[in-house]
């Protein structure tokens, strides 16, 4: 797929990863609705975007409130005079004991990483459908198809995901309209805090950088894949657990009880 012109909106677009796809979108020639919470950072993003010459406008929003899908599609179409991809990437992420998580925190997640993208991808298909293409990108995770102790709301949430891609995918068979899902492990952003790095780094969990993430999901959009795991051991662990979910228990014992120390040493 070539994406000189193509009209997206990208959702969680100042975040990590967010941020790098919207960058490297935008010297493909892509006409960009950047998504996000924080006006300044959306507005110091698209300037960035506009001063090389790229194409972006922002759209402020928070899927936690009633009617943001409405209201994002909307001025997408408005701004960009319409829609060929969307990109959902937005997500909120907790490491921590399922225990203490508060409700409202879970309700939260589910909202903003569920039910949202599934609301825009909604709002999004009849005008895909109407001419007759589309793409559909959906950020997921490795924790998608591999549940993790102390990620079990984030966990629930990325397997959602994941299954809607499938689904969608399917269900679009016949048409013109393309789902790509992608499922990153751990990525060097601020959604992971001092303690997490730390656990991470005692369990032994790898974590890319988000340049190369998002260079893998701009690749993976122009090749229009369908589903891209990213990262060894982690992508063969997530395979293994859908065929052998017994050995993953066994193998991931260890890895934990210290994983439960840091999630205990949080609440400190």
């Amino acid at each position: 797929m070539q994406l000189k012109n193509k009209r997206i909106l990208l959702t969680g677009a100042t975040g990590g990863i967010g941020k790098h796809i919207a960058l490297m979108l935008a010297r493909k020639g892509a006409n960009l609705a950047l998504v996000g919470r924080h006006t300044n950072k959306l507005d110091e993003l698209a300037n960035e975007i506009i001063n090389k010459g790229g194409n972006a406008k922002t759209i402020v929003a928070d899927f936690e409130l009633a009617g943001t899908v409405e209201q994002v599609t909307a001025e997408a179409k408005q701004k960009l005079g319409g829609i060929d991809i969307l990109i959902n990437n937005a997500a909120i992420l907790d490491f921590i004991q399922f225990e203490d998580q508060r409700p409202e925190r879970i309700s939260q997640m589910i909202q903003t990483n569920v039910t949202a993208p599934i609301q825009l991808a909604h709002a999004v298909l009849p005008g895909f459908k109407a001419t007759g293409q589309g793409h559909f990108v959906m950020i997921g995770s490795i924790l998608g198809s591999l549940g993790f102790p102390y990620y079990a709301s984030y966990c629930a949430s990325k397997f959602a995901i994941h299954g809607f891609s499938q689904a969608l995918r399917r269900e679009l068979v016949d048409t013109n309209i393309g789902v790509t899902y992608i499922a990153p492990r751990g990525v060097n952003t601020s959604m992971n805090d001092a303690t997490t790095l730390a656990m991470l780094a005692k369990t032994g969990g790898n974590l890319d950088e988000p340049e190369k993430v998002a260079a893998i999901v701009v690749k993976a959009l122009e090749q229009e894949k369908q589903e891209v795991f990213i990262g060894q051991p982690e992508s063969f662990f997530a395979w293994l657990n859908g065929v052998a979910p017994k050995i993953v228990n066994i193998g991931l014992k260890k890895q934990a009880r210290l994983a439960k120390e840091f999630a205990i040493r949080k609440l400190k």
